[in-house]
């Protein structure tokens, strides 16, 4: 008898252990400025879950294009300059403009990336038709922290479409996209809502 007791202490542990590591932020995020008066009724909800040793991400966009696709990042500033940036993937809007994203990895106050040294790379996508060239060497740049979240149109045709500046960037897999439509520049410059995830 004595090791079922031990054996369902032993899961009791685990489940408070479990219970305890598992957490749960909700956040908004907010219009970017170039896509204020283009797209006011822009919104997107975003929920992240921690499992401990990963977090699952999901994000929910509406007030935007029907039928179109827009490319979601993890970033280091949420405006211009943005630092340095990771692309997670693609949402895509549905009839009624509204689009849902679910994303697997490391979404809390450990985010970051690092380059102990330089290391060749492939250009995959030159320029053109890329409107940023890709660079030709990697960097060397120690741990950089990533705390905050953005959306941009995937085509510069789609954001001229809907009405907004057609001035291409860089943010999407080709390195082609449209301007930034939705940012997490509701948190502070340092403080992005990832860090609340410990």
């Amino acid at each position: 008898m004595k090791p079922y007791v031990a054996i369902a202490a032993s899961l009791a542990a685990l489940a408070s252990v479990q219970a305890h590591a598992a957490q749960t932020i909700q956040f908004p995020m907010t219009v970017s400025a170039g896509a204020k008066t283009c797209l006011p009724n822009a919104s997107a909800n975003v929920i992240v879950h921690s499992f401990g040793d990963f977090e699952n991400l999901e994000i929910v966009i509406s007030g935007l294009p029907a039928n179109t696709v827009f490319d979601f990042f993890i970033i280091q500033v949420p405006t211009a300059p943005f630092g340095v940036a990771w692309y997670m993937g693609d949402v895509t809007t549905g009839g009624g403009g509204i689009g849902v994203g679910n994303f697997v990895g490391r979404f809390s106050s450990e985010t970051f990336i690092i380059s102990p040294g330089v290391a060749p790379t492939v250009n995959k996508f030159p320029s053109p038709p890329a409107f940023v060239p890709e660079a030709t060497t990697g960097i060397v740049t120690n741990p950089i922290q990533m705390y905050h979240l953005g959306l941009w149109f995937n085509s510069a045709l789609d954001a001229a479409k809907a009405g907004c500046p057609a001035t291409p960037t860089g943010f999407n897999g080709e390195h082609n996209a449209g301007i930034q439509v939705l940012n997490t520049s509701n948190f502070s410059l340092l403080a992005g809502p990832l860090i609340k995830i410990p």
